[in-house]
């Protein structure tokens, strides 16, 4: 002190300017107090509800009164901006991309249509436009079981509320079209009294029974993968036991693709007969948490939200972004909170396994898709079902595991190891099916090259599947202009709806 106080009688402007920086000081230290009194203010604050929310209350928006940054951040879901090598948030035609499909679906509504997923935000608007639908002229009329709207609303765990599981799976998809109005959001996954994360859906959870465990045991990080496995997984349709389109996970054998196509095989359960071959076939889903388990991710506890919906922070508030989306637009958070390399470098490596995948799929897709037509041919030379159960079963399982490894589209990167197993069984298997199909095809005396369609465009390969395309998009168009505008207008009326 001794030594300050003659420093500043030597040199009176050092004294000004010591009281200078103390002024500073406590400025910048009052700032702090002050925005550290708002900030808890604030906390105290964001979760304490304006409204009350009933338990089923489907309505986005009414949720986002009380959660605006979620909220804000869940409509951004809605972008369509975003195109990485393989996917992203914008709407493609993958049967344009990837004419084999439809040979590989004939006979099934997805040969028909199918396009790559947008934002949770269309998923009402995506399945009312699908050509998979149909267009039903009444709730009795259409293709598809009621069951088909399971994932796409929280209208569902309030139909299912008031109505009862069994009840809500029977009848059409048309027959709820004006109760299920309101996409993928708040309740699907969030208890509207506590916030807490809940399993909104019965099979995740009675599949979990089945296997000898509670769900109700799960982690809070647990639960932020098991809240997206309520639908992101491989389900069935079970109509056995009086049952009427029960969705069903079919996990009772374990999760790898071997453990489901057992458990498929022992109850004799089929998707649909494909309209070429008459192969009894499997479609898997999309078996996102399945496969997710089968990674480096997954057998490390990162969860699913942990990439496609990392924390952000606002102000002195850190929440969870709800614009669920590709790591691959988000690498900052979604990637770099763990990994220190580049962004360039990591999208790189996201693409070298999928290419690398891509190239065994598109063999796999060449070689069952022309087993399909073999067998189809073989049939029309006379073969009985006694020379052709070998061959089938061979184009079942290999169009299993194939539909398996591509169904989930980030399967290539979760678990590309698993990925590229599974699909070099369904390689295998095609080959063998051709082998079973020419033994045939030579002991009804055909020994040469089967004629093959030209299948190497959408178009030819839906005619040469026999689809009237034409008539399925004018049925759609009839829908759309008269049907589904009633169920918008009473969805309204009901306040199901905002208006």
């Amino acid at each position: 002190m001794a030594n300050i106080s003659k420093s500043v009688n030597n040199k009176p402007w050092l004294g000004w300017l010591l009281f200078g920086l103390s002024l500073v000081a406590v400025f910048c230290l009052g700032l702090l107090a002050s925005s550290i009194t708002e900030r808890r203010v604030e906390a105290q604050l964001v979760n304490k509800p304006m409204k009350a929310l009933s338990k089923t209350e489907a309505r986005n928006e009414l949720w986002g009164e009380n959660y605006p940054r979620e909220y804000q951040s869940w409509k951004e879901t809605s972008e369509m901006d975003f195109v990485s090598k393989y996917n992203g948030n914008v709407e493609r035609d993958m049967l344009e991309e990837d004419p084999n499909l439809v040979v590989l679906w004939a006979g099934y509504g997805f040969s028909k249509d199918y396009n790559a997923p947008r934002g949770h935000f269309y998923a009402v608007e995506d399945i009312q436009n699908t050509l998979r639908t149909g267009g039903p002229v009444d709730e009795n009329d259409g293709p598809m079981p009621a069951t088909c709207w399971t994932c796409k609303s929280p209208d569902v765990p309030r139909m299912m509320e008031e109505h009862g599981v069994a009840e809500f799976y029977k009848g059409k998809w048309a027959g709820k079209g004006s109760e299920i109005v309101n996409p993928i959001g708040c309740a699907d996954c969030h208890d509207s009294e506590t916030m807490n994360l809940q399993i909104s859906r019965p099979a995740l959870a009675e599949a979990f029974e089945r296997q000898g465990k509670d769900i109700n045991d799960a982690s809070h990080q647990e639960m932020r993968t098991l809240v997206c496995a309520q639908c992101h997984v491989e389900y069935y349709f079970d109509k056995r036991d009086g049952k009427e389109n029960y969705l069903t996970f079919p996990w009772d054998e374990g999760f790898k693709v071997e453990d489901m196509e057992k458990y498929y095989d022992a109850i004799d359960f089929s998707d649909w007969t494909h309209s070429i071959s008459k192969a009894p076939m499997l479609k898997a889903q999309h078996p996102g948490y399945e496969t997710w388990q089968m990674g480096i991710h997954g057998q490390r506890g990162v969860s699913c939200a942990d990439c496609h919906m990392p924390y952000k922070t606002e102000g002195g508030q850190k929440f969870t972004d709800h614009h669920i989306q590709s790591p691959l637009n988000n690498i900052a958070n979604s990637c770099q909170v763990c990994h220190r390399e580049d962004a360039e470098t990591l999208t790189a490596n996201v693409y070298e396994r999928q290419d690398a995948i891509k190239e065994t799929r598109d063999k796999v897709e060449r070689e069952l898709a022309i087993a399909h037509l073999e067998a189809g041919f073989a049939w029309e030379q006379g073969a009985t079902p006694a020379q052709m159960k070998e061959a089938l079963t061979l184009i079942r399982h290999a169009g299993w595991r194939w539909d398996f490894a591509v169904a989930a589209h980030g399967s290539s990167f979760h678990a590309p190891v698993e990925i590229a197993r599974i699909l070099g069984s369904a390689l295998e298997k095609s080959y063998q099916a051709r082998m079973e199909i020419k033994k045939v095809l030579v002991d009804l005396g055909y020994t040469k090259d089967v004629p093959l369609p030209d299948f190497s465009t959408k178009e030819k390969a839906q005619k040469s599947v026999g689809l009237d395309m034409a008539k399925l998009e004018k049925q759609k168009e009839d829908f759309k202009q008269n049907l589904l505008p009633k169920w918008l207008e009473e969805a309204k009326a009901n306040g199901k709806l905002m208006k």
